[in-house]
């Protein structure tokens, strides 16, 4: 009887914490880029590709006019979707020449980073003279590390970068994503 009411326990507890585990899941909804200076830089393309009911992606590519460009800033904002899109967590500015060339950069500027780093070609320091590209970024590459290093409640949120060349705004890039 003791063995028995011993395994039930186990086997309750076990359930317990499979059941109450929470799992999340980034999936994107929408993509949008503007051009706020059209004499410097264009976007070729950009756009959410869904391929199928489970995997989507993003993929934009920048035309530079005016290269090589040497004083980059970048400045993006979380915000969560409430009545509205209101801020959430992060809003910030950073020098985008001197935090590539920084052997000790801001930690969240990094992790940001560090969801794109592995799709653009992004990745080296000032002066840019060439397309930007974000090639096919889909939501489970980086579904990790939204979830389980950093995590985040539940909701539809976005992510507003806007690319500042020699002090002057020049576009802007927007990606939707949820949590479930």
């Amino acid at each position: 009887m003791a063995i028995k009411l011993k395994l039930c326990v186990a086997f309750q507890l076990i359930c317990i914490y499979y059941l109450t585990e929470v799992y999340s899941l980034v999936e994107f909804t929408n993509v949008q880029c503007e051009t706020l200076d059209k004499d410097f830089s264009l976007f070729e393309y950009c756009y959410l590709q869904s391929v199928n009911r489970s995997y989507k992606y993003v993929s934009l590519k920048v035309k530079l006019l005016k290269i090589p460009v040497t004083k980059i800033k970048v400045q993006f904002g979380l915000y969560k979707r409430l009545n509205g899109y209101k801020p959430f967590l992060y809003n910030m500015t950073l020098d985008g020449c001197r935090f590539l060339k920084s052997r000790n950069p801001n930690p969240i500027a990094l992790y940001f980073y560090n969801l794109f780093k592995d799709y653009s070609n992004i990745n080296h320091t000032c002066p840019y003279n060439h397309d930007l590209v974000l090639d096919e970024m889909s939501y489970h590459s980086i579904n990790y590390k939204l979830t389980e290093i950093l995590p985040f409640p539940e909701g539809n949120y976005k992510l507003e970068v806007h690319w500042i060349a020699y002090d002057i705004d020049r576009a802007i890039t927007t990606f939707y994503f949820a949590f479930s």
